[in-house]
This record gives C-alpha cells, sequence and structure tokens, in this order.
C-alpha cells in the first residue's frame, strides 16, 4: 500500500525503513529537507492514492494539533489519519471528531520500540473504528514484530494511546526498581563485582527482561556510570498515568513512586537517577547529561 509519513527523527525514519522492507511505497516528509522526501504537506498528500493513509509522528501537543489540523484541509472523506506519536489520549478523541466532521477517519497508535524498532519490529498498540483500522492493517503488519503477538486493537479511539500511557507508566517503576537494586549493591564492600550480578540475572531468574539487558550492556559501556550525571526527564505519561489513576481511584504506588523519583533527579546528584538515564538512552536513544 501507499503510506504518507510526516516526521522522520529517531523513530519515524527508522519506521519508514522497515516500512519500505515489507515492500509498501512511503512518502515522507519532515521539516528538515535532508530527510524529507516532498517538501509539504501538500506535496505529500498529492502523490499519493485515494483513500490515502497519512501517519503523524511528530510531537505531541501543538506540533500534532498543527499537523492534523492542516491534514483535515487538504485530505477528503474515506482517507485516514494515523497518530503515532505519544499523544495523550483525550486528544485523540477530539481529533476524531474533528476530522469525522469531513469524513475523515482517525486511528491513534501507541509505538514500543525505540531506536531498536527497525530490526526488531515496534510493538503497537491502536484505537479507533474497525473501518479505519483496516486501511492501516498492512502497515500495522509491516512494523510489528514477527510472531503472534506485538500488535493490538485496543479499543476505541483514545484506546491506543492509553495503553501505551500505562505500558510507559509500568516501565518507570521497573527502571526504578532496577535503579534501586544497583545502587544498594554498588553501596555495600561486600559485593565487588556488581556488573556481572546483573549479568548473571540474565539467565534463568524471574526479573529477567530486555531492560535488564539493557541495563548491563549500559555497565558494560561505564561500570560505575561515572560518567553520568544522576538525572533523569520523564516524558509526560509518567505523570498522566498518575492523573488518571487519581480519576479512577486506581492505586499506582510503585509507579507514582517512580514519577516522584525522577522529579527528586533535578534536586540532586542521585545515583539510582544515573542508571534511569542510561536505560533511556539504551533503549530509545534519549541524551543523558553528562558531568
Amino acid at each position: 500500500m501507499e503510506l504518507g509519513l510526516v516526521g522522520l527523527g529517531k523513530m519515524g525514519g527508522n519506521m519508514r525503513e522497515r516500512i519500505r522492507r515489507a515492500g509498501h511505497t512511503v512518502v515522507g516528509y519532515d521539516r528538515n529537507p535532508d530527510l524529507a522526501d516532498v517538501h509539504s504537506l501538500e506535496e505529500l498528500v498529492g502523490k499519493l492514492s485515494a483513500p490515502r493513509v497519512v501517519w503523524v509522528m511528530v510531537p505531541a501537543g501543538e506540533a500534532t494539533q498543527a499537523t492534523v489540523d492542516r491534514l483535515g484541509e487538504l485530505l477528503e472523506p474515506g482517507d485516514v489519519v494515523v497518530d503515532g506519536g505519544n499523544s495523550r489520549w483525550t486528544d485523540d478523541e477530539k481529533h476524531a471528531e474533528e476530522l469525522a466532521a469531513k469524513g475523515i477517519g482517525f486511528v491513534d497508535c501507541g509505538v514500543s520500540g525505540g531506536v531498536w524498532g527497525l530490526e526488531n519490529g515496534y510493538a503497537l498498540m491502536y484505537g479507533g473504528d474497525a473501518e479505519n483500522v483496516a486501511k492501516v492493517q498492512p502497515v500495522f503488519d509491516a512494523l510489528k514484530p514477527e510472531g503472534d503477538f506485538g500488535a493490538v486493537h485496543a479499543g476505541k479511539v483514545g484506546a491506543g494511546h492509553f495503553a501505551k500511557m500505562v505500558h510507559n507508566g509500568i516501565e518507570y517503576a521497573m527502571m526504578q526498581a532496577y535503579a534501586e537494586g544497583w545502587e544498594l549493591l554498588e553501596k555495600v564492600d561486600s559485593v565487588e563485582n556488581v556488573r556481572e550480578v546483573f549479568r548473571s540475572w540474565q539467565e534463568g531468574t524471574v526479573i529477567r527482561s530486555w531492560l535488564l539487558d539493557l541495563a548491563v550492556n549500559a555497565l558494560d559501556e561505564d561500570e560505575h556510570l561515572d560518567e553520568l550525571r544522576g538525572y533523569a526527564q520523564d516524558s509526560g505519561e509518567g505523570r498522566w498515568t498518575v492523573e488518571a489513576a487519581i480519576d479512577n481511584a486506581v492505586p499506582l504506588p510503585a509507579i507514582t513512586a517512580s514519577l516522584f523519583a525522577r522529579f527528586a533527579s533535578r534536586q540532586d546528584d542521585s545515583p539510582q537517577m544515573k542508571m534511569i538515564a542510561a536505560l533511556r538512552n539504551q533503549f530509545g536513544g534519549h541524551a543523558v547529561e553528562k558531568k
């Protein structure tokens, strides 16, 4: 099929390549002309055959809103817009309503995979009407990992981003647990090889995971994380998860504590946050602050 892809950064650029490897045509637009196949959204829409599917991979908030607004002016009834960024689920409902008034479909898709997605595939959580999802299905199939799992039609519009938000909240808590354990191991005199303790956990233990593998990668690069400052940003999805928990009276003590720990990292050079920063850099290519 043909796909328009808006936003060709760390995620979008690799997604374009993976979709092309599956045999589909991708017309990409980015504000950076060195990355783009076309020079405007108008040109992108003009190169696609109806019914068109345009996938948006730009920062959540104003950038996504502006892109959806412009596509609403350029696309025609029967076309579909997919928001694959990290938008808040409440924005999805607004975008779907605005586009539906023009006969344009909308699908929201939470995407996980970071800088490893090109080779390993992307975990996809999408929401929307079955009719609109069907128009995007070949792209979902191209992006997902091999095998039976890794993609889900989570429900109505907003369900994809809500599921991805909860995924990221869980990720916060898991990273925090690894970081706390690493700091305690580093603190005591009796444990002389913390990195190899972490490596030993990669096989046969109940806490083995891809995040643990990435922690070992980070420790191989910098055994005691001496080069990192103990500072970690939050993407916003952890905050949204906690807010949703409050709205629905669901207790999330571990996820909430992990979010607050990141806030604490901005006050002191936290050893735990060195590990959080290292893990975020490993799986997502997120920037780290050096000493």
